[in-house]
């Protein structure tokens, strides 16, 4: 079992290296910059607060749930990063790519990526024909987040997970 873990462990380490070292172009630089920051807090929480006050129904309720799906997320995420104290890959990898003020805290799971996935999914189930916008947008902020050198792919893969997991909850429970 500790042969195969260790096997995963390198691939994973392979296709970070591939996504952070061998795609890197000013193109993606400047893009993915700037989209990583729709999973973060300010833009998450704005954005679905906005959505939430000035919409019609049925989007002002797509904009609670996605709200609530926000909030829940991110206690599985905190919980999961106390108990996996997982090092950062550009702290853990020599020669990582990164921007500004990298981040310092564990790295699983991304709380970026739950948090778009888990302010997208409520939105694409209200509304299936924006899953062809929103969810390419939700995977595209989990991915800067490998580029800029953040996460592993498995900590985006559970950050997708989680988001998507609370969120599908969220509405199917919705009262």
């Amino acid at each position: 079992m500790r042969h195969l873990f260790i096997k995963m462990h390198l691939l994973e380490q392979r296709l970070f290296k591939w996504i952070n070292g061998r795609l890197h172009h000013p193109f993606l630089n400047f893009w993915l910059f700037y989209l990583t920051h729709l999973g973060g807090a300010t833009s998450a929480i704005g954005i679905n607060l906005l959505i939430w006050a000035l919409s019609p129904e049925p989007l002002r309720t797509a904009g609670l749930k996605a709200l609530t799906a926000l909030a829940i997320s991110h206690l599985p995420v905190a919980v999961a990063k106390k108990l996996y104290p997982r090092m950062r890959p550009y702290l853990a990898l020599p020669g990582t790519n990164t921007f500004h003020n990298p981040l310092k805290d564990h790295s699983f799971p991304s709380g970026h990526t739950t948090a778009i996935f888990a302010s997208t999914v409520p939105y694409m189930m209200a509304f299936p024909a924006l899953t062809a916008i929103l969810l390419p947008l939700a995977c595209i902020v989990g991915f800067s987040r490998i580029y800029l050198g953040l996460h592993y792919p498995s900590d985006v893969f559970a950050g997708a997970v989680i988001g998507s997991g609370v969120a599908a909850g969220t509405v199917v429970l919705w009262f």
